[in-house]
């Protein structure tokens, strides 16, 4: 046994092929198949550990050149991986990294917004993608940022809100190890002041809000035509276009948990300012006003929508006194962000972002329906809407496609509007 062993150890070490030949073959065959047992592509011990996964250049230097050449049909072929992770690029990702064919940007957005719909985004068991965020980039049509206009607000110092975000940061998503261990208090302090900073800025900058056209399609199968609703075209008076109207505007309590899945899904501060502070000026400046007019115009329209899909629901609920304002304000507010898992709010993102974040208030009016029973059910309807069950994006988003159908056009371009 020593004298095979010593022998073994000089032939791994050795490239000429006279040494194989002193062994013999029935040893060398034995034991070429034992170390490559596991990479056997037929055969049916293949045995998957926790260690990662091997380069090619690693397998050159570990594997002599002439055990490779005893035996040719035992290595397996290199597969060609689009990532570098060993994991095959999804038909998103592809579109997301090369974009549009033959330059049709407008063909390219709709095929993106329904490879959303249908397969979803590619993520780890912690909701962690390495193309999400340039997904959400695309989707709200936010231009890259340069690093120095965020430095430069960032070194601006304390902003005339910064007391109340220091009151509001330690106490986001605490419950969350997730977000704990990917976002630090002082990056989620950062980016807020940095906000609130540009927020401040524009009360003396007024500025004309263009009009603006999306085409939202809801397409329920392949060979289904989409269904396609038109926002109406948005006009906004001269007087009215202060993105922010007075000191407390610059931050309202319950943007810094709205702005915590951008700090997540980001791969830097940068990113995640520019398409937070995008959202909140362009997609719903009407949650961060004073008044947070916004969110109470979209409380109500979550209770119009139950009413018009659900109706007994909703008379149970209103007859025991159980508004929207009473359990669905953080919901409307932070688009479902308050409700864990987290790797669920970001899928649920995915797709608000994909054709619009308005329809966030049919994603509360789903989740309501998924627990019809249990509320028709409960003499206390309100005790069981202190805290929304744990979300599923793919089920909401589900049931989210098909309440579309059933909502007339009136209220609908009242849901396109409610934030404005």
């Amino acid at each position: 046994m020593r004298t095979l062993r010593k022998i073994q150890s000089h032939q791994v070490l050795s490239t000429s092929s006279a040494l194989i030949a002193q062994t013999q073959p029935n040893q060398l065959s034995s034991m070429h198949l034992t170390d490559n047992e596991a990479s056997t592509p037929s055969g049916s011990t293949i045995r998957h550990t926790g260690r990662r996964p091997r380069s090619n250049s690693d397998a050159a230097a570990r594997d002599s050149p002439s055990l490779v050449t005893s035996v040719p049909t035992q290595r397996r072929p290199a597969r060609k991986t689009g990532s570098g992770v060993g994991i095959k690029r999804s038909f998103l990702e592809n579109l997301v990294r090369d974009g549009p064919h033959n330059g049709n940007t407008k063909e390219a957005l709709r095929e993106l917004r329904y490879l959303v719909l249908s397969t979803g985004v590619d993520a780890d068991g912690d909701g962690m993608s390495p193309y999400r965020v340039y997904l959400w980039l695309i989707l709200l049509n936010v231009a890259p940022l340069p690093t120095d206009d965020y430095l430069v607000l960032v070194h601006r110092g304390g902003s005339p809100a910064y007391a109340k975000i220091r009151n509001d940061t330690f106490r986001t998503l605490a419950t969350d190890p997730l977000f704990k261990r990917r976002v630090t208090e002082a990056s989620l302090i950062r980016l807020l002041n940095a906000v609130a900073w540009k927020l401040h800025d524009s009360k003396a900058k007024p500025r004309s809000r263009p009009s603006s056209s999306r085409r939202l399609e809801m397409e329920m199968l392949v060979d289904t035509p989409p269904s396609i609703k038109e926002e109406p075209e948005l006009e906004t008076p001269g007087s009215d276009t202060k993105a922010v109207v007075n000191d407390s505007a610059i931050y309202v309590q319950g943007m810094n948990v709205l702005c915590a899945p951008f700090l997540y899904a980001a791969r830097s501060e940068v990113e995640a300012f520019a398409l937070f502070h995008y959202f909140v000026t362009k997609e719903c400046p009407g949650y961060i006003r004073g008044a947070m007019d916004g969110v109470h115009k979209g409380l109500r329209l979550v209770d119009r929508c139950l009413e018009i899909v659900e109706p007994k629901l909703a008379a149970y609920l209103f007859s025991k006194g159980m508004y929207a304002e009473l359990y669905a304000f953080p919901s409307v507010l932070t688009l479902c962000a308050c409700t864990p898992p987290l790797p669920e709010v970001l899928h649920l993102w995915d797709f608000l972002f994909a054709y619009g974040p308005h329809l966030n208030i049919l994603c509360i009016v789903a989740q309501l329906i998924r627990m019809r029973d249990t509320l028709l059910e409960s003499p206390s309807p309100n005790k069981i809407l202190r805290s929304l069950p744990p979300l599923d994006a793919k089920g909401i988003i589900a049931l989210t496609v098909l309440l579309v159908q059933r909502i007339p056009d009136d209220v609908y371009a009242e849901m396109v509007t409610h934030a404005k």
